[in-house]
């Protein structure tokens, strides 16, 4: 072996230790996470409560602790049973999940892959038996059958097959069907059940493989990168590899072809009910009987596993997409990177006691007339004009007219006279007692609006004279006004 060879299997050995799977079997508290992962998980029981979860943990870490085992620093883990659980989501042997209402553990690939390998360590012997070796055959033979391509050699070969099935009809019928030992049948049962057990994982593998597209996809909604048709496209792409392209995805296929026949399904159950009635059964233990009768619903609820995520999945990126917003969530981006540019020229610009400038106006949405009923499908029209002019009103007290609103008419009048441009604050300053009211302040910033204003950054103060005598004093922002809308063309 070369040194190149030892170098790159070196490397190998060292990427499969790093896996969570192997890195379980080699932690300083393997036997107990093994024991309590296989306590608390089974079949009939994939998905546990989290706070089931907690409780059952710290029940077996008392047991154990009571039985003496935490004597030796390597057998039991110190804490809660809460940390304990939150340490295997990290290291990545349970995953929280939320099912219904309620915060559940399921193990993970890796975690179902290691106890599959300590039960088979521990399981009793593992031989080369006729069952095994025949299996082998036949996958190997079928292999070659499927990729042959001269249609007379399959077809010798299903003749062929055809005439040794004769044979054993016509021997059968002539001496009777051969009781077949029971070791042997002891052999082919192990074999059934070392093919079941490595069903969990690569149904685990499915839904975790369809669980990070999930979070690949959404990722790639959110940061906007690509056309949204373009990233479901992929996603439903990546899908069908998952389910087609893939060890796993054809496990999962296989399964679920299984369990799209009902009578199949039924057959499977019928005939594991069949096997655990025959005498050969008394050679095995009562944990290899209760995992043969669990095969169906080891299959079943791994197929329930890989469905559910792949429902999640849809749901998970069909609200993505419902709610995706990419104006609105390029909009947000923009707004905050100004926030952020500008709070950076600031504080790079200024020193830390420096006075900031208060906001001193919000922009104001334009909201038209709002629909007050839906009686009338009519839209709302213009109300009737007044009878007379503005100009026939009558006041029968002058001082109803003094608390009423601004005078327009001699505002206008003495703005026309101001010149081009006027400070607002100086020219309500200079107007008659009657028109230096509260009211006739907003009514001139109205005409000064209207006409073109600026604001400067000082404040101005103006004092105004209400129509019983008393005084107020208003503060605003400089204002420059111009005397008429024609100057804005200038």
């Amino acid at each position: 072996m070369t040194n190149t060879r030892a170098e790159a299997a070196y490397l190998r050995s060292v990427a499969a230790f790093r896996t969570p799977t192997l890195d379980l079997l080699h932690r300083r508290y393997a036997p107990f996470v093994v024991a309590a992962l296989s306590v608390v998980f089974t079949v009939d029981r994939p998905a546990v409560a989290v706070a089931d979860a907690h409780a059952e943990i710290a029940e077996i870490l008392d047991e154990l602790r009571a039985a003496g085992y935490d004597e030796d620093d390597r057998a039991l883990p110190s804490g809660t049973a809460r940390e304990v659980c939150r340490h295997w989501v990290r290291v990545g042997w349970l995953v929280p999940q939320i099912d219904g209402d309620v915060e559940v553990y399921r193990l993970t690939a890796h975690a179902v892959s290691a106890l599959e390998i300590t039960g088979r360590t521990g399981g009793g012997r593992t031989r080369v038996s006729n069952s095994r070796v025949r299996t082998l055959l036949e996958a190997v033979e079928r292999l070659a059958a499927d990729s042959e391509t001269d249609p007379q050699a399959r077809i010798a070969r299903l003749t062929a097959e055809r005439d040794a099935l004769d044979a054993e009809i016509l021997r059968i019928q002539a001496d009777g069907a051969a009781p077949v030992d029971d070791e042997q049948l002891l052999e082919e049962a192990e074999n059934v059940l070392h093919l079941a057990r490595e069903l969990p994982a690569d149904f685990a593998r499915v839904a975790e493989s369809i669980k990070a597209m999930q979070r690949d996809v959404v990722a790639d909604l959110r940061r906007d990168i690509r056309p949204t048709g373009e990233v479901l496209r992929e996603y439903l792409e990546r899908g069908q590899h998952v389910m087609q392209s893939t060890p796993e995805g054809r496990a999962f296929a296989g399964a679920l072809r299984l369990l799209g026949d009902p009578e199949r399904i039924d057959d499977l159950t019928e005939q594991l009910h069949t096997v655990l009635a025959q005498p050969f059964t008394r050679l095995m233990d009562a944990d290899q009987r209760a995992e043969l009768d669990a095969i169906g619903r080891r299959v079943e609820l791994g197929v329930l596993e890989v469905l559910t995520a792949q429902r999640r999945a849809s749901h998970v990126i069909t609200g993505q997409v419902r709610t995706h917003d990419p104006v609105r969530d390029r909009q947000v981006d923009d707004l905050l990177r100004d926030v952020m540019s500008g709070l950076q020229a600031w504080t790079s610009s200024s020193s830390s006691d420096a006075a900031v400038e208060p906001v001193r106006s919000l922009p104001i949405a334009g909201v038209g007339h709002l629909r007050q009923s839906v009686s009338d499908i009519r839209p709302p029209g213009m109300p009737a004009a007044l009878a007379g002019s503005v100009d026939d009103a009558e006041f029968v007290d002058a001082d109803t007219r003094a608390w009423g609103g601004p005078r327009y008419v001699e505002l206008e009048a003495y703005v026309a006279g101001l010149g081009d441009e006027f400070d607002l604050a100086r020219a309500f300053e200079g107007t008659d007692d009657e028109t230096r009211r509260p009211v006739d302040l907003l009514g001139l910033l109205e005409i000064a609006h209207r006409n073109g204003m600026s604001e400067g950054d000082t404040v101005s103060v103006v004092e105004a004279l209400r129509p019983d005598g008393t005084t107020r004093r208003f503060a605003f922002g400089a204002v420059t006004a111009r005397t008429s809308r024609g100057s804005d063309d200038e």
